[in-house]
């Protein structure tokens, strides 16, 4: 089907999609891991109907609400990987009456909250902090998180699965060797946890990690149980500077019309600003900074970075491209410009909807 970009248009090269998610289910099928990729990053049912394609058949969402979404897709083991809210309790009882639920502890208060408030079995996981420092229990209190497991396993309602940890700050390496070092280090400290809840009673601990940036780059995961990265589905400039993926991996670019050319700046002016790129952005070699880079159109998508034209900066609708003079010569007002973006999962999340197939550019 052929469609015509007339405002910031999410396009998608599905081949891609298809072949990253095929890449990362058959390294855990390798491996003998659970895949229960992160469906955060594309919110989609429709995407999602690909991941069942490749053999997934648990998954991992971020909140209760999208929770729900993909129950009334069909899918019936859903872990939601952000600490409980408690005011959402309703609607977590109702998801809990119909799928395999599975919530995320780090806290005796919100344990207390559920052996009161649950209706429905659902499964637990205790959230480790291995280095990231956003949530969850630091790996080396122990004690701590022996006493919450000790609370999971009283309470008849809870069935305790294991330990979960996102270790989100591989997202900071500054290179691939770094973020396999991350992975080992968070590795070693879950396993630490492992065996000394082994050794005070406890059996069956599942370990479950779920980064991008790592899952991209170990091939053996021994010693896991589960994986659930998300952002490898589309990849981004983010994951491709880092070294988690190739430049022929991202699988996701945003259509922006140019509205206006400032050729004594070197700059385009695009329809696509903060509300459609969002404002996450990168630091590139000479210290300036990016929210997008520009991609060569081509008329089933795009084709590769033009060197040197980037998004330099974004407000409410506006983006500023600093361009390289070949790209200012070729583009006129009423042209589409590809923008790869820094962040899929932002980006997706603000603009939703997906366009495939042939364009009308």
């Amino acid at each position: 089907m052929k469609y015509r970009i007339c405002k910031p248009t999410l396009i998608l090269d599905e081949a891609r999609v298809r072949k990253n998610i095929r890449k990362m289910a058959d390294k855990a099928k390798k491996s003998g891991v659970r895949f229960r990729p992160h469906f955060k990053t594309h919110q989609s049912a429709e995407i999602g109907e690909l991941f069942r394609q490749a053999g997934a058949t648990a998954i991992t969402v971020s909140n209760v609400d999208m929770a729900s979404y993909f129950s009334e897709h069909g899918w019936r083991d859903i872990t939601i990987a952000f600490p409980l809210n408690i005011l959402q309790i309703d609607q977590i009882n109702r998801l809990a009456e119909k799928v395999s639920l599975h919530l995320l502890l780090e806290s005796e208060e919100t344990l207390l909250f559920l052996k009161k408030n649950l209706r429905a079995p659902a499964g637990a996981w205790i959230k480790i902090d291995t280095g990231y420092h956003r949530t969850g229990i630091p790996a080396e209190r122990i004690d701590q998180a022996a006493e919450l497991t000790s609370g999971i396993a009283g309470t008849s309602s809870l069935s305790f699965r294991g330990l979960l940890t996102h270790s989100g700050h591989s997202y900071h390496a500054s290179s691939p060797e770094r973020i396999r070092e991350i992975y080992r280090d968070t590795l070693g400290k879950l396993k630490k946890v492992q065996r000394a809840l082994h050794s005070r009673g406890f059996s069956g601990i599942e370990i479950s990690i779920g980064d991008t940036p790592t899952c991209s780059l170990i091939d053996d995961f021994s010693g896991v149980d589960e994986i659930r990265p998300g952002n490898f589905v589309f990849y981004d400039i983010t994951q491709f500077l880092l070294g988690s993926c190739a430049e022929e991996e991202i699988a996701l670019a945003v259509a922006c019309p140019v509205v206006a050319k400032h050729p004594g700046r070197k700059e385009i002016v695009i329809y696509g600003g903060a509300v459609h790129l969002s404002k996450d952005s990168i630091i590139r070699a000479d210290g300036s900074r990016a929210f997008g880079y520009v991609a060569t159109k081509e008329e089933t998508g795009w084709g590769p970075m033009i060197s040197g034209s980037y998004v330099a900066s974004l407000s409410q609708e506006h983006g500023i491209v600093k361009a390289t003079e070949g790209l200012l010569e070729e583009t006129r007002i009423g042209d589409i410009l590809i923008i790869l973006p820094v962040h899929s999962c932002l980006t997706v999340n603000l603009l939703k909807d997906f366009k495939t197939g042939s364009t009308d550019f």
